[in-house]
């Protein structure tokens, strides 16, 4: 089965102030940087998850072949639902996620992830500086639980459930720690 990747980003950018995903990172959308740092590191396919309004014609590679976008009906549920929207948009092995607020993911770290899975059963973190961010290399194992877990819980809460087997990887890129909740967080 081929890699995917899952891409919430339905939330509503309330303390960033609106259009988070759209905002310029060196002239190109936030959420652009995400998806090619994906794309470049050798996933397969993507499945981005957006909120049923907002205007997203600015982000060139949600007309890539490789790119599928999928809506969450109520992103007011929180994050988790539009995880579990993206479960249900797409199948692959592995299945990352990565937050679309984090812009700052080098390719070579997807790279590294995905090589790791590809030796390792279980879910495969990547580490810097001692703490773990994203994206993370689930199996198509835990659709199952992720589907019938309340879309107002979390991710964690159901690997922990599964008591998943989790490896993490040490890498050079503070980017996996790096999302964008405010405007300051752009510099």
């Amino acid at each position: 089965m081929s890699s995917i990747a899952i891409v919430p980003a339905a939330g509503k950018s309330e303390r960033f102030g609106g259009a988070k995903l759209l905002a310029d990172i060196g002239g190109v959308p936030l959420l652009d940087r995400t998806l090619q740092c994906l794309l470049d590191g050798g996933v397969d396919r993507v499945v981005v998850v957006l909120p049923p309004s907002g205007r997203f014609e600015a982000v060139r590679l949600l007309a890539d072949p490789r790119v599928v976008v999928t809506v969450n009906p109520n992103p007011a549920r929180g994050m988790f639902s539009s995880i579990q929207a993206g479960f249900e948009a797409g199948h692959g092995d592995p299945i990352l996620v990565l937050p679309g607020d984090m812009p700052f993911v080098s390719s070579g770290t997807v790279t590294a992830v995905l090589a790791t899975y590809a030796r390792m059963s279980g879910m495969v973190a990547p580490r810097h500086g001692g703490r773990r961010g994203h994206p993370i290399a689930l199996p198509d194992s835990v659709r199952p639980a992720v589907l019938q877990a309340q879309p107002t819980g979390n991710l964690n809460e159901v690997l922990k459930a599964l008591a998943i087997v989790r490896h993490e990887i040490d890498v050079d890129d503070p980017g996996i720690l790096r999302d964008v909740d405010v405007r300051g967080d752009l510099s």
